[in-house]
């Protein structure tokens, strides 16, 4: 399995992962400030992952900055009310675009892209083989 396949493949599988844990996180945890930022970085979490399945040649830098570009539409988008008005004729998107806007949200995404680009980085570094080098 090539580098950019297996990066797209561990996408995929923290995906799936991230989507049970915010599921999970939205079903049965209380009404909370921490579940709130729980499922922010979820969210933001499952939103760069999903750009690296479809990009996965995509430098970790770009896919942290597409994530956050993404989130913070997404919360300016909430700020017309419409995701509100649709979450009351069809519940689950307030899954994808949530509800009211909330300011706390941005620094969660930005903590986010920061986070998971540097993960991304160093674990893409870390998979690539060193050329002339000794063990």
């Amino acid at each position: 399995m090539t580098g950019t396949a297996r990066r797209r493949a561990t996408a995929l599988a923290f995906a799936v992962g991230l989507v049970a844990a915010g599921v999970g996180v939205h079903a049965f945890a209380p009404d909370t400030a921490v579940s709130d930022i729980a499922g922010d970085l979820l969210y933001a979490l499952l939103i760069y992952a999903l750009v690296v399945v479809l990009v996965p040649r995509l430098p970790a830098l770009g896919a942290g900055a597409i994530m956050l570009v993404w989130c913070v539409g997404v919360e300016a988008f909430q700020l017309t009310g419409l995701p509100v008005a649709w979450a009351a004729a069809f519940p689950p998107i307030v899954l994808v675009l949530g509800t009211v806007f909330d300011a706390r949200d941005l620094a969660v995404y930005a903590v986010a892209a920061v986070g998971a680009a540097c993960v991304d980085a160093f674990a893409c570094g870390r998979s690539t083989p060193r050329r002339g080098r000794t063990p």
